[in-house]
């Protein structure tokens, strides 16, 4: 499980760039980058990182799950996720 401090960070970032979502894409139109600097560092939808939606992992993340690869294998192991079988062959 990650820290606490890092997903309250990680939520806080997500909101600022949602605030400033609008007001980015209107300055980039205008090909204003001297307002763009002006704006706060979390801003930018780049400072976002994909984490697990579980325990809070940001590495060996799988987009399509939402979640990291522990989770997942434990998950599946567990059938909680429809349609994911363990393959043999």
């Amino acid at each position: 499980m990650a820290k606490k401090s890092w997903l309250e960070r990680d939520k806080r970032k997500r909101k600022t760039v949602e605030k400033y979502a609008k007001l980015r894409a209107e300055l980039k139109a205008a090909g204003d980058y001297v307002g763009l600097s002006m704006l706060p560092r979390d801003a930018s939808p780049t400072r976002l990182t994909n984490r697990c939606r579980v325990s809070g992992r940001r590495r060996a993340f799988m987009r399509r799950f939402q979640m990291s690869r522990i989770t997942f294998r434990e998950m599946a192991s567990q059938g909680l996720i429809p349609g994911v079988t363990k393959s043999s062959w």
